[in-house]
């Protein structure tokens, strides 16, 4: 069976949402860049999250701070938490207390004035991700968020909001992996001037 029409056009579709991404988003990028390093700079922690693939996205960007975005590029870790990772308090906070409460009873226990909330969300209607920018806000964190679409409820809400012009999922968490590759090149530049 040949898949060629169908490849084509999700390499283009993805190819062409990547393209508004440069005279878009190109300074919403380097501010997000500017207050992750900045936190870190001065000891803060940078706390990630998103549901489903979003999840994964936001584990994925912790993992390549912690250990190291490129091969070769020897420096101490970077503190980066995905909220969306212990299984444990998962299930006892969306047991306890609802799904919804998940990200920001974590903000509230570990969150602290110097550290930032990262939050991936396609639609930017995410509740537990709303109820999470609301508490990182009273803390005093500073708030940055990958979003998709129109921004959903979560635009105007952040520090930095990168909003990626595409309403279709799979393109939406393509260029979040992008813009979050790129924050990472930019951390391990500013703080280790590594390329």
């Amino acid at each position: 069976m040949e898949h060629s029409t169908i490849i084509q056009s999700q390499i283009e579709e993805s190819i062409r949402v990547k393209e508004q991404l440069l005279p878009s988003l190109l300074p919403n990028i380097s501010a997000a860049g500017n207050v992750l390093v900045d936190s870190l700079r001065n000891d803060g922690t940078l706390f990630f999250c998103g549901n489903g693939g979003s999840s994964c996205d936001a584990s994925h960007i912790a993992a390549e701070l912690v250990v190291r975005y490129k091969s070769g590029n020897e420096r101490k870790a970077i503190p980066a938490i995905a909220l969306n990772s212990d299984q444990a308090v998962l299930t006892a906070c969306s047991n306890d207390y609802g799904y919804e409460f998940l990200f920001q009873r974590q903000v509230q226990a570990f969150g602290k004035p110097k550290d930032v909330f990262v939050g991936l969300t396609t639609s930017g209607n995410s509740q537990n991700i709303i109820l999470a920018v609301e508490e990182a806000k009273k803390i005093g964190m500073k708030v940055v968020l990958l979003l998709g679409g129109d921004g959903g409820k979560l635009k105007g809400k952040a520090d930095v909001e990168m909003i990626v012009p595409s309403k279709v999922t799979a393109r939406i968490q393509e260029s979040h992996i992008l813009i979050g590759h790129i924050l990472c090149s930019i951390i391990e530049k500013e703080l280790f001037g590594l390329d």
